[in-house]
């Protein structure tokens, strides 16, 4: 994929915002994502026995070092190079620096398939859904956790709507689909685990926790 001028500057702007985290927190923390994998979408811990698992925009704190039980864990980020020379290449998982929109792995390849704060900085939205149902198993999971917002933003250019999950994924059955409110900027994690639903008619702001199914 052709890295376009807005991906470079978006790109930047995450880097440096990764750099500060590092600087602020020291070892970047990744207990938590052990429980958005697992109880936070009711899955027990042994569903991931022998499991192939993506994670796209994986970020750099080591999302996959809890799955000691998959049989691989992956995550796929266009920073993935960076992530290692800032401490990475320590965690239990493995990094690949590639795109959504051409996820470098063959038809059919997971089991499951997670995006945390993730989809709505893609640079394309169509390719991006289309290589993630090419590279889930048929009865495969796709996990979602994203930001649904009515304006863009310079790492967050996709303004979602609520209904894209019936656009892009018409050939997926939706297990779950949560609509919650955003109460803090920003904070995906502690707006996910607060589980606020929104109560407000036509909103078009807020937080879309979902899991489907691949038929």
């Amino acid at each position: 994929m052709t890295k376009s001028l807005l991906s470079s500057f978006k790109e930047f702007v995450e880097i440096s915002f990764w750099k500060y985290k590092k600087l602020t927190e020291g070892n970047l923390s990744n207990g938590h994502y052990q429980h958005f994998y697992t109880n936070f979408f009711y899955l027990p811990e042994s569903f991931y026995n022998g499991k192939r698992i993506l994670d796209i925009g994986c970020g750099p704190r080591g999302s996959l070092e809890w799955a000691t039980m998959a049989e691989e864990r992956i995550g796929i980020d266009p920073l993935a190079d960076k992530y290692l020379k800032m401490g990475a290449k320590d965690h239990k998982m493995q990094y690949i620096k590639a795109y959504s929109e051409n996820l470098p792995f063959s038809d059919n390849y997971f089991d499951v398939v997670c995006s945390f704060n993730s989809l709505d900085h893609v640079e394309n939205l169509n390719k991006s859904t289309s290589e993630i149902t090419r590279v889930l198993k048929t009865g495969g999971l796709f996990l979602l956790i994203v930001d649904i917002h009515n304006y863009p933003t310079p790492t967050e250019p996709q303004t979602l709507k609520w209904d894209f999950l019936i656009t892009h994924f018409d050939g997926f059955e939706i297990l779950l689909e949560e609509r919650l409110k955003s109460i803090k900027p920003g904070r995906i994690y502690f707006n996910a685990q607060s589980k606020i639903p929104l109560s407000e008619k036509n909103t078009r702001n807020g937080l879309l926790v979902s899991m489907l199914q691949k038929k």
